[in-house]
């Protein structure tokens, strides 16, 4: 974070970040002489390079000065989603080893059910208010079991420079969308190369065109691993970041006009959100001043993207990659037009394609998707499942299945678990969900392989309703028939269920296991 050492110096007023609706605001010079004191204190507290620290927090300005701070400390930092059920958070904590554990007022519930529970034994534990972060006094006592986060920094003397030491990072957990989350762990970075851009940062740089200028908006939870790492590049990069505490169509849009955002990042749930809005509504917002609006996470169906790039310009720019790190794929609006559905060509590692024994595929037939020369990671704790990501030839894989094209494009199919095989033959999800996703009625859409007595597994498609009265017999059968007009017999779907809503995780990502669990009693 040296960016932010130079900038507190040269441009102090600058700023680093601003949380709209709130209108509270970190200058560059505030974050610097915070997240200095926040690595203070961590050292003084015992802590070594390498040791880590758990965070509990919803978008707030706290979040990014520990983030700093633990770097600079050369710490892991775990930031923990608030969705997670409190076995879940428990199993984060203990897991990945953090010494100290630092919550928000918000989560203070839930912090005192872990101390409740026994989960934060041997861990010091502290409670942020408002005044860690912004500086304005909260008198609100700390539940028992935490400390003051403000009066622990009070006491911090920060006249003696910081040691040398590795820079920190960021050690994430993954969403639990299919179980218990799982750690990301990534070696810390020398002391001596601590300012040097590594390749995923100068890829990111040169795909997207981050700079000082840049005005970023970021619209999901900062405790998942793209909106965190992007809020940390950009302030790498010394730009200005304008965080949304919750997504809002209508407030994401007047903060692009309100600030002239020129960068933002987006997961496919929220592009749908937005284009349900009316069209007299969307029209009242200048989005001009967007270069880039980059969207991952989940796959998102053909006819949006398209009506987003109608809508927003030439901007929407897409990528495929992890957690791990292992490789990463982007493609721009115009290429993406020429190549409809596809995630980009390979921008950091060599794609491959293979068969189950690990066999380069040709041109346009589906296998697993690896990447070759990623750096190394392990899953935390759990070797079998690092083994598992790898195949004989040292590639590495997200778990997903797919092609390429001639010209190197990659198209993904599906999840490798979510494959659904219906009578010995494989029909991928996604591509149903696509179709599904263009009729008019539909809002939301998910497609599951449930039993099947004869076949093994039948396919069934679960749809939320842009209009929720509109559920019907007639409605069933409609749907069917755009299916059958669209796909080959074996992918249409031998039945179709209502619901309210999706179960989706708040980074777009779909808890498919949770209508599995739903629906698993077996058809004929």
């Amino acid at each position: 974070m040296e960016r932010v050492r130079e900038l507190a110096v040269a441009a102090p007023g600058k700023e680093a970040l601003r949380f709209a609706g709130t209108n509270e605001i970190l200058t560059y010079a505030a974050l610097n002489e915070r997240a200095d004191r926040v690595a203070h204190w961590l050292i003084s507290l015992g802590l070594q390079p390498g040791d880590g620290i758990a965070l509990l927090f919803e978008n707030h300005p706290a979040l990014a000065v520990l983030a700093v701070g633990a770097e600079r400390a050369g710490l892991y930092y775990t930031p923990i989603s608030i969705q997670l059920k409190t076995r879940e958070v428990a199993h984060v904590l203990k897991d990945c080893g953090a010494r100290v554990l630092i919550a928000s007022q918000a989560m203070r519930e839930l912090a005192q059910t872990l101390v409740t529970e026994g989960a934060t034994q041997g861990v010091a534990c502290f409670m942020a208010t408002a005044e860690d972060a912004l500086g304005s006094a909260v008198d609100c006592a700390p539940p028992p079991g935490f400390a003051s986060l403000n009066d622990a920094l009070a006491r911090v003397d920060t006249r003696e420079p910081l040691p040398a030491c590795p820079q920190g990072r960021d050690f994430l957990y993954s969403s639990g969308t299919t179980g218990l989350p799982k750690g990301v762990l990534k070696p810390l970075v020398p002391w001596e190369q601590r300012a040097i851009d590594d390749t995923e940062m100068a890829s990111w740089r040169k795909s997207f065109g981050f700079d000082q200028d840049s005005v970023y908006l970021s619209t999901a939870p900062l405790y998942h691993a793209a909106p965190l790492r992007y809020l940390m590049r950009v302030l790498r990069v010394g730009g200005r970041i304008i965080v949304l505490r919750k997504f809002d169509p209508k407030a994401a849009l007047d903060t692009i006009e309100r600030y002239r955002v020129t960068h933002s990042q987006w997961v496919p749930t929220m592009f749908i959100r937005m284009l349900n809005l009316p069209e007299a509504v969307r029209k009242r917002y200048d989005v001009r001043s967007l270069k880039v609006a980059i969207h991952a996470a989940a796959p998102c169906p053909p006819l949006v993207k398209e009506q987003m790039i109608e809508w927003f310009g030439p901007v929407i720019y897409e990528y495929y990659a992890g957690s791990e790190g292992v490789g990463l794929t982007a493609i721009g609006p115009e290429e993406w037009l020429a190549h409809r559905g596809s995630v980009g060509r390979a921008k950091f590692g060599t794609l491959h394609i293979v068969d189950d024994e690990d066999r380069d595929l040709p041109v346009g037939e589906i296998g697993r998707v690896f990447f070759e020369g990623g750096p190394p990671f392990e899953y935390f704790n759990d070797p079998v499942k690092t083994r598992g990501v790898f195949n004989r030839h040292g590639w590495a894989t997200y778990g997903d299945i797919g092609h390429v094209d001639a010209d190197g494009y990659l198209y993904l199919s599906d999840r490798r678990v979510d494959l659904i095989i219906s009578g010995g033959v494989n029909v991928y999800p996604q591509e149903i969900e696509n179709v599904l996703a263009e009729h008019p009625a539909v809002a939301d859409v998910a497609v599951i392989g449930v039993p099947h007595d004869e076949f093994g597994e039948a396919v069934k498609a679960v749809v939320q309703l842009r209009e929720r009265d509109a559920a019907s017999p007639q409605l069933v059968e409609a749907l069917l028939v755009f299916c059958r007009e669209r796909l080959s017999h074996i992918k249409v779907p031998r039945s179709v269920e209502f619901e309210e809503a999706l179960p989706r995780h708040d980074n777009g990502k779909l808890l498919r296991r949770l209508l599995k669990e739903r629906y698993r009693i077996a058809v004929r």
